[in-house]
């Protein structure tokens, strides 16, 4: 089984956690209805759904979220390409790799992308495929060029809330139910969303009210 953890930015650009849900089963089905659970709370104004790759869950923002976009976390996308890299040269591929998404906008990630394809093509062909079928999805990001792009490149934020989660109930071991489970998890999370919503604005709120003119104008 798992825990999938929503988070998100308000309008005064704030962090929140928008749901914590027990999932049987990582399927479309089950990633549609926490989205559409969230709409029916009052989630609006999706413009970017930030993700690992997993198909299930794509397809559900994609479908549920009409017209938002989809920004394939570059940390996990990396990972992929590099699985395909022999160790030895993993460490110099990965440094000019990850100078792609350090790009200072979308034509110049293009450019640099495409020059490094063809260097690499002949000697990692699966690493250089993996990269060319995702490329497009992991440059979203460049669509906001107001934000910070280190904020919506990567579910790195996320990846913290979870690797506290891991840590806090490994020391518990076996839990009695599944309800067990979500309520310490929820526990914490809550600790996390307190902090949030009374410390500093993630994205500037001034950003995110530009954002919404340009968006219904």
């Amino acid at each position: 089984m798992a825990v999938f953890v929503v988070t998100g930015i308000n309008l005064e650009g704030k962090r929140d956690i928008l749901a914590v849900e027990p999932m049987y089963e990582e399927s479309a089905a089950s990633y549609t209805k926490v989205f559409e659970q969230l709409k029916e709370r009052g989630l609006e104004n999706v413009w970017l759904v930030v993700s690992d790759g997993h198909k299930g869950l794509v397809k559900a923002a994609r479908e549920t979220f009409l017209g938002c976009s989809w920004q394939r976390c570059k940390v996990h996308f990396m990972r992929n390409i590099l699985a395909n890299v022999s160790v030895k040269s993993k460490k110099h591929f990965a440094e000019k790799l990850k100078q792609i998404w350090l790009q200072p906008d979308y034509e110049s990630a293009k450019k640099y992308a495409t020059a490094f394809m063809n260097e690499y093509e002949l000697k990692y062909p699966q690493a250089i495929k993996v990269l060319e079928d995702g490329l497009e999805d992991s440059l979203q990001f460049f669509t906001f060029p107001e934000i910070d792009s280190r904020k919506i490149s990567s579910t790195n934020l996320l990846e913290r809330l979870n690797k506290e989660i891991r840590r806090r109930t490994k020391v518990v071991g076996i839990f009695p139910s599944m309800d067990a489970y979500v309520r310490l998890v929820t526990s914490y999370l809550i600790e996390y969303s307190e902090d949030w919503s009374s410390g500093r604005s993630y994205i500037n709120p001034k950003i995110i009210t530009d954002l919404i003119a340009t968006k219904t104008a």
